[in-house]
């Protein structure tokens, strides 16, 4: 795999390559230093051996580890698990969020009804035709 960092296009689907000259590391990277705080110290409380480095591209700072494969499952699980904590949700503000929640609650509860009154009606109409 190619270094994500180089690329001019970085749609960001993972955070994660293999190392470029050696095959038996993954590198993870990450922008935000305190998601990368937060990796580093994880790591570090399961003793999991790392290297560290930091590179400078396009004026943004990437913080990179290097982990063997042999920990990859277990550095992954540890990578969502930064990533959860420091996400940010989709809808900041808890009333407007649960406001949609309830606005679609009543579209589906709506939807429901109208189905059902919807098939009624048909079963009332192939029973009138039958007779």
């Amino acid at each position: 795999m190619e270094n994500p960092v180089d690329h001019t296009i970085d749609l960001g689907f993972v955070n994660y390559v293999q190392h470029p000259e050696n095959k038996n590391y993954v590198v993870f990277r990450f922008a935000d230093s305190n998601r990368a705080e937060s990796f580093e110290t994880t790591l570090k409380d399961q003793k999991i051996w790392f290297e560290k480095g930091e590179e400078q591209k396009r004026n943004k700072p990437y913080f990179m580890f290097a982990v063997h494969h042999s920990d990859f499952k277990k550095v992954e699980q540890i990578n969502y698990d930064v990533e959860a904590k420091h996400k940010k949700p989709i809808i900041p503000f808890k009333g407007l969020r649960w406001s949609l929640f309830v606005f679609s609650l009543f579209v589906m509860i709506l939807a429901t009804v109208g189905y059902c009154k919807a098939q009624n009606k048909i079963h009332e109409s192939t029973v009138q035709t039958h007779q």
